[in-house]
């Protein structure tokens, strides 16, 4: 598959496989990312050439960057607020940088999939699916107040306003608010009138905190890079609204500690079910119970262990249940995965479930369940489809959905 030339992007040769931008930038790594559909029937010069199906933008303190990626190239520019030409073609540069730092591209992420598929057979059994996951190395000061991207409208300036194109109408980009900006009494009372509940006192008493104890609060945070992980998480553990989850959720993200499992209750659950992990599957997370699946989960994985959990995160969420299937086919009726004439008793009691389940959503839409038929060694997975159903009111659905009960 060839790569098409788009007009005011660099290319830079990059597989998939290496990065998947729709996984990475949606499960849950940043918040701040935002993409917008192309009009994918504009034509393009080479047939034989993929057109990306839509690009992603991320605000920086000085610079939109603009990504869009096929199956074998990344795009990417930046737009920035006015300045000379060559000025830009100089930032063009460090973009290419930053992308690389920010995806870590100097780490084989293909020979990181074959290491663990060795290893770990449930693994194995996902990494064609979730292929291209791979931990971004974002900015510790985000992470630390979770990349809130309200937190940018409100309390940083507009960088610049991009007029409408293809991709978006005209709007506003904002960069992340430094510190100083979170530090004043009076955030606080801002930050409910926003919604932001609890979390408005720990925003604000962490900015204050960073500002009153270092005079450039991001450059130290990025400075416990060079620590030890008992350092760096003794050293985050001390601002406020930071638990153990949270400080490895940045030792991991930020702090380049790769071997760092973060465990929640989701977490756990795999541990429980997948891993071995003698312990019920509803149990409170103490300090001892979370120590015992982050040592499991780590002697599975190794070195790059966040890294791999990030995978298996990835692939037992329900949002991402239906990521990597094929799109059914339109060549066949969706009655015919309901013919109670064909199907077995366990197939028709999964197709009255998925109705039922359905029954709420919109009449414009009908669900459809696919089942995915995947070894003892994989994780499970259940996806539900939608299509257009024109043909069919909302009455009539539900007359098919008694028919189908009485049946069973």
């Amino acid at each position: 598959m060839s790569s098409v030339a788009i007009p005011g992007f660099r290319s830079l040769p990059l597989s998939i496989a290496q990065v998947n931008l729709s996984a990475v930038l949606k499960c849950g790594q940043s918040f701040r990312w935002k993409s917008y559909p192309l009009n994918t029937t504009t034509p393009i010069p080479d047939p034989a050439a993929e057109a990306p199906p839509c690009e992603w933008r991320l605000t920086l303190d000085d610079r939109v960057v603009c990504l869009r990626q096929t199956p074998s190239t990344l795009y990417y520019r930046s737009l920035y607020p006015t300045s000379p030409l060559v000025e830009n073609e100089k930032k063009d540069a460090a973009t290419l940088t930053w992308l690389r730092d920010y995806f870590q591209l100097d780490i084989d992420l293909e020979n990181l999939y074959k290491e663990w598929s060795q290893k770990d057979p449930i693994f194995k059994g996902v990494k064609d699916r979730f292929a291209g996951i791979r931990m971004l190395r974002q900015d510790p000061w985000e992470n630390v107040i979770s990349m809130v991207q309200n937190l940018c409208i409100h309390f940083a300036p507009a960088l610049l306003v991009v007029p409408g194109d293809e991709a978006s109408a005209e709007q506003a980009f904002h960069p992340f608010p430094p510190p100083e900006a979170l530090a004043d009494p009076s955030v606080e009372t801002r930050l409910r009138e926003l919604g932001f509940g609890y979390r408005a006192k720990y925003i604000q008493k962490t900015a204050a905190l960073l500002c009153e104890r270092h005079k450039d609060p991001q450059n130290w945070l990025k400075s416990l890079r060079m620590k030890s992980i008992e350092e760096a998480r003794e050293a985050l553990l001390e601002l406020h609204g930071v638990g153990p989850k949270v400080a490895d959720c940045i030792l991991l993200m930020s702090l380049d500690k790769a071997s760092i499992v973060p465990v929640d209750t989701h977490v756990y659950q795999i541990a429980v079910k997948h891993y071995g992990l003698r312990a019920p599957l509803k149990a409170n997370m103490t300090p001892v119970l979370y120590a015992q699946v982050a040592q499991k989960l780590a002697g599975v994985w190794g070195d790059y262990a966040g890294w791999a959990h990030s995978v298996m995160f990835t692939a037992d969420l329900r949002s991402f249940a239906d990521f990597g299937l094929p799109s059914p086919s339109p060549s066949v009726p969706a009655s015919s995965t309901e013919d109670s004439s064909s199907a077995t008793p366990t197939k028709k009691r999964k197709a009255t479930s998925a109705k039922t389940s359905n029954s709420t959503s919109s009449p414009s839409k009908r669900a459809r369940q696919v089942y995915v038929e995947e070894s003892s060694t994989t994780l499970a997975v259940t996806a539900a489809a939608t299509d257009d159903a024109d043909s069919s009111t909302l009455v009539e659905r539900i007359k098919l959905r008694r028919r189908t009960r009485s049946s069973t």
